[in-house]
């Protein structure tokens, strides 16, 4: 049998290009002649990021529309077609067996254009609330893999799964590294540590919240790891001190969640299922600046089964000193939200995708 051919599409945020190369990965695994091809929008990270995980990838000349009035929305139509004819040149020379799409940007023109040639086809969808891509796509598809319940009310129910999102594999046993990681960022065992996390490029209201709390945290006697993101490191790297480490990027984050006693951090849908998977004590700030608010819906599917914390970026000034001095000060609360979180995690996410990706194939052969 001629090797497999696959396509993966998607990125924009971490959050698309993460699962997508996790998937990639787990199906190396299985078929270790496959070959790979990535599309993404041309700008964008994973013009970086997939080229480091050893995959090839081409970018297509694609962005959303901004909900502002914009020129660049103006260049809307164009930015799609040229994204559809250059998917069909991709889709025509590269011939794929199945082709996934992870969310972003550019999965909408490649699987419009695979799903019109017949080519087998599979979403993965990581949020609780479906982007408008995804819910296209899903008439066209022959599988929505997703990782929250009652995902039927956006996609056909008959081809929807229930798999859960990929997340790394170090992060599966992340209590028998916590001496090692006291040891990595020079921590004390005598106070609580804080791990902050605003996604892959920062948060920049997280990162303002955290500056203005920094007497707050050392009055508590508490040690901060503090992760800003790449856009705002040079901001606050000079608040680095022996409790407050500033880090533009977290270069192993099993260390930084088995040091962490609470989290604080956005909602995206890679770092929710990353934090189910840890079962630590979480305060979620959602971002209030994505498309249909997506990061309050996917904290609150937590929130609602007792597993977090959810404080409104609007709200977070007045609420948070409060919110995270209850949890550093009540253990059995914290144990509490852990062992909630850690119920509603799905750690087979990505063995269970490249299962379905196997189905569709079976039926092709």
């Amino acid at each position: 049998m001629r090797p497999y051919k696959v396509i993966i599409s998607g990125g924009g945020t971490g959050g698309h290009i993460y699962p997508a190369i996790a998937i990639a990965k787990e199906f190396e695994a299985r078929y270790p002649d496959t070959q790979f091809l990535f599309v993404g929008a041309q700008d964008r990270m994973e013009m970086e990021k997939v080229p480091q995980a050893g995959y090839d990838i081409q970018g297509l000349w694609i962005s959303g529309i901004q909900r502002k009035l914009s020129i660049e929305n103006l260049k809307f139509p164009f930015k799609l077609l040229s994204s559809l004819w250059k998917s069909k040149k991709i889709i025509k020379k590269f011939k794929p067996d199945v082709v996934i799409g992870t969310g972003g940007f550019a999965s909408g023109p490649l699987l419009r254009v695979a799903t019109g040639k017949k080519i087998p086809a599979l979403i993965q969808e990581q949020n609780s609330y479906a982007g408008i891509t995804n819910k296209l796509l899903s008439k066209r598809v022959q599988k929505v893999c997703v990782a929250y319940d009652h995902m039927d009310r956006f996609f056909p129910k008959e081809i929807t799964i229930k798999t859960g999102n990929p997340v790394r594999n170090d992060l599966l046993d992340i209590s028998s590294k916590r001496t090692t990681a006291f040891e990595k960022y020079n921590l004390s065992h005598n106070s609580k540590v804080v791990l902050v996390i605003g996604g892959s490029l920062g948060a920049r209201a997280v990162n303002a919240l955290m500056s203005e709390h920094l007497d707050f945290f050392k009055k508590q006697g508490v040690q901060l790891l503090w992760q800003t993101g790449k856009l705002y490191y040079d901001q606050y790297k000079h608040l680095q001190s022996d409790e407050v480490q500033v880090m533009a990027y977290i270069d192993q984050m099993d260390m930084a969640y088995a040091a962490a006693d609470v989290i604080v951090s956005r909602a995206g849908a890679s770092s929710v299922s990353e934090l189910c998977i840890v079962g630590k004590a979480t305060i979620f700030i959602p971002s209030p600046n994505v498309a249909e608010d997506h990061q309050t819906k996917n904290a609150q599917a937590i929130v609602s089964e007792n597993g977090a914390i959810l404080i409104k970026e609007s709200e977070a000034a007045e609420k948070f000193s409060s919110e995270i001095q209850k949890l550093l000060t009540n253990e059995p609360r914290r144990h509490e939200l852990g062992s909630n979180i850690k119920k509603l995690a799905l750690p087979d996410a990505t063995k269970d995708i490249v299962n379905e990706i196997e189905k569709l194939l079976s039926t092709q052969s």
